[in-house]
């Protein structure tokens, strides 16, 4: 794939711009938002179907148990919230009602990671990714741009049981084609290469394309994959990557504890043990400042995946 910028926008909006095409395509599609219908990007489809959109104010684990409720009469619903009120708050609603009863809910949830920058540790959830993977019968997505961020929000719609998708609230590089599928499951070939896989996820994605340039530049060969669904994994793409490269790092806006590269590091060593490097948060909470300041102070800014790629170089 052509790697090149196309534009800039928060993929937050990608999912507003996905609900309200659904809304248009599919009548039994439902949104419920719990007082954040403007960070969330709903506000369209509120104003297009307001027959379908339901208000329900500063209840989570009440909406939670609304959606459940609404999939019995074959209605497709997608909460909306920030993505630690998605899990941390209502994890007992999400296990009960929704995975243990495979309630065919979509979870969608945004400002997640340190980028919700000046809103601080309480909000910046680095955990979610873990408590949603581990429910049984849950599907993990965390797509990296605006384009992707649509698309994957028309995906879930056809796709039977509950979703967990993720995505953030800052302005990022669109890179990924309008017109790439989507396909739950399947990760995305970014660039092709025989020193090293590098897999990354989310806001993640563009660090590690920035980083793939510079190491070109220093004459190292760097396959990198997107991996959007953290669950169910790619195992396929992974292994046949690490096979040519022998290495392996993963890069992710999440603690090392439980993300994707805790899922990468499980397949490989039941198949395929190699050097493994991870980029991500180690057993920290978050903390108020910038975005870009926070990623730098945290290790997750295109430098630390070269950092990591180096590292795991001299372990091969």
């Amino acid at each position: 794939m052509k790697i090149e910028v196309l534009g800039n926008s928060d993929t937050r909006s990608g999912f507003g711009s996905g609900l309200s095409q659904l809304g248009k395509d599919n009548p039994n599609v439902v949104a419920l938002c719990a007082d954040l219908t403007g960070s969330l990007k709903m506000n369209d489809f509120k104003d297009r179907f307001p027959d379908r959109f339901f208000q329900v104010g500063i209840a989570e684990a009440n909406m939670m148990g609304i959606a459940a409720g609404m999939t019995i009469g074959g209605k497709i619903p997608f909460t909306g919230t920030f993505a630690n009120f998605s899990t941390s708050r209502v994890y007992d609603q999400v296990r009960q009602s929704i995975a243990y009863s495979n309630k065919n809910v979509k979870i969608c949830a945004s400002h997640a990671g340190l980028t919700l920058g000046e809103d601080g540790a309480t909000h910046q959830v680095l955990e979610d990714i873990g408590m949603m993977k581990m429910l049984p019968g849950m599907t993990v997505i965390n797509p990296c741009d605006y384009n992707q961020t649509k698309a994957a929000t028309i995906a879930i719609a056809d796709h039977k049981g509950p979703v967990y998708l993720r995505f953030g609230r800052p302005k990022v590089p669109i890179f990924i084609p309008e017109d790439t599928p989507f396909e739950i499951g399947k990760a995305l070939m970014l660039q092709e290469g025989t020193d090293v896989s590098i897999f990354a996820t989310g806001h993640l994605v563009w660090e590690a394309v920035e980083a793939a340039q510079v190491l070109a530049n220093e004459g190292l060969s760097v396959e990198l994959i997107n991996i959007h669904t953290i669950k169910p994994l790619d195992n396929e793409s992974i292994l046949r990557s690490v096979a040519k490269t022998k290495c392996v790092v993963t890069a992710e806006e999440h603690q090392i504890a439980g993300g994707m590269g805790e899922s990468i590091a499980q397949l490989l060593a039941n198949n395929h043990p190699l050097p493994i490097e991870f980029v991500a948060v180690n057993d920290k909470f978050g903390e108020s400042g910038k975005p870009s300041d926070l990623m730098k102070k945290y290790g997750l800014h295109s430098s630390d995946i070269i950092k990591a790629v180096h590292k795991v170089l001299k372990r091969k």
